[in-house]
């Protein structure tokens, strides 16, 4: 089942930057929007800052690696919980109680390395249990958005919330504080979005009826749920090869800045910024993209050059020739994963949202962290340069093999809508006739 468009006055799709940004018509997501994006900055401030002090503890890629370790095993490890919570509670209430508990994460992070306790390994215990608070929350976080604004512009919110995130490593970074400094504005700019958590009022969230299933029973309805469903298994798929072979690359800014281009902090704000600036650029583009053309054709483009920015920027001589690949890899990076975000929430029943969402949290999560290590050990043994231009380089090969499955790639333009939707309650199976 395809869903309908509003078509302008001559008869075409509509478009252009206003019906790109028409999710901002929202009070509701108006205030998600701004509360993340102030949240979401001080985070990429902190993230900036971790990777930074771990490199001048250590002296090592490897350690940088484990940054993202720390942070993305513990969300992965609770997924399944954080998918099942999504689905039998109040989003908001979890969202507001997550979120609570990572800004005193960050306090606690503040307070130790303030303190002076600078050991590596309590940096990452910290990093872990925020990083466990998170996997609990992102479900909810992801599954929250359907419930702001009409089905109809589900695509521009999605966009725009991705756009939103990516932006906030420009913002972050731009602040140019000490780890310090860092960590405790992390800390205050969760305030922002406890509040816009308070103030708005999201529509009402159906819960089926019946016996709420276990954690364990969930999660394998959702898994059962996706098998039926190859566009959602397709968009798992890409945000998984995204999260390996290209993610970790931007932690190595400060690799590349300090060993490769000896460049100043200012230097190194610039490169991290630029992956976020690049998906700033881009989100309005592809908000206006959604009724003109297929999410297929974003994906079979935009990952081929995502791979090729990550390439460019690991053989880039000089840091200025980094940045603008980084920008380009920003927008790359947005157009894939908010694509494919955008196939899995248009196709998946609400029921199921938040039980799917964590599924697909869970498949980036575990990718991220091993490429992230992957990465480090590799560019200890090997050198920075020629392991991003290795990673780039396989995840071009994985994009080109993509390309060449365009009944793969067409499974991303599937729509459907809840009344379609099976209930997966008491053992019902889904019935072949619905698979893709």
């Amino acid at each position: 089942m395809t869903s309908t468009v509003d078509s302008a006055p001559d008869g075409t799709a509509p478009g252009g930057f206003s019906y790109g940004m028409r999710a901002f018509r929202h009070r509701d997501f108006r205030l998600f929007f701004l509360g993340a994006l102030v949240s979401n900055s001080g985070s990429a401030l902190q993230s900036l800052a971790l990777p930074y002090v771990i490199l001048e503890i250590t002296e090592s890629a490897l350690w940088v690696g484990m940054v993202g370790f720390a942070l993305m095993i513990p969300g992965f490890l609770v997924g399944p919980l954080g998918g099942s919570l999504a689905d039998q509670r109040d989003r908001r209430t979890l969202l507001l109680a997550t979120q609570a508990a990572m800004a005193a994460a960050a306090f606690a992070l503040w307070w130790v390395w303030t303190a002076g306790w600078h050991d590596p390994w309590l940096i990452l215990g910290i990093t872990a249990l925020s990083g466990l608070f998170s996997g609990l929350m992102i479900p909810s976080w992801q599954s929250f958005v359907a419930s702001l604004i009409p089905r109809s512009d589900l695509s521009s919110a999605i966009t725009l919330n991705s756009a939103q995130f990516n932006g906030s490593r420009a913002i972050g970074p731009a602040m140019a504080a000490g780890p310090g400094w860092a960590f405790f504005l992390n800390g205050v700019s969760f305030i922002t979005v406890l509040v816009a958590l308070f103030v708005i009022r999201p529509a009402t969230e159906q819960r089926p009826p019946g016996a709420r299933p276990s954690t364990r029973e969930g999660f394998g309805e959702a898994v059962r749920y996706m098998r039926g469903r190859t566009g959602i298994v397709v968009s798992v798929g890409c945000a998984m090869l995204v999260a390996f072979f290209g993610n970790p690359t931007t932690q190595f800014t400060v690799v590349f800045n300090k060993f490769l281009y000896h460049g100043s902090p200012t230097v190194l704000g610039w490169l991290t910024a630029a992956v976020g600036l690049g998906a700033v650029l881009a989100a309005p583009v592809l908000s206006t993209w959604d009724t003109r053309v297929a999410r297929s054709s974003v994906v079979r483009w935009s990952l081929p050059i995502y791979a090729v920015s990550i390439i460019a920027f690991g053989l880039a001589p000089v840091w200025q020739l980094a940045l603008v690949s980084l920008l380009v890899s920003g927008a790359g990076f947005l157009a894939v994963v908010a694509t494919t975000n955008t196939s899995i929430q248009m196709i998946v029943a609400d029921e199921m949202r938040g039980r799917v969402m964590s599924v697909r949290i869970m498949g980036f999560t575990l990718a991220f962290p091993f490429g992230s290590l992957a990465q480090g050990a590799l560019a200890d043994a090997w050198g920075p340069r020629q392991t991003v231009t290795l990673f780039g380089a396989m995840l071009l090969a994985f994009a080109v093999y993509l390309a060449l499955k365009p009944s793969l790639l067409r499974t991303l333009d599937a729509e459907t809508d809840d009344a379609d939707v099976v209930p997966l309650r008491a053992g019902l199976q889904i019935p072949r006739s619905r698979r893709l």
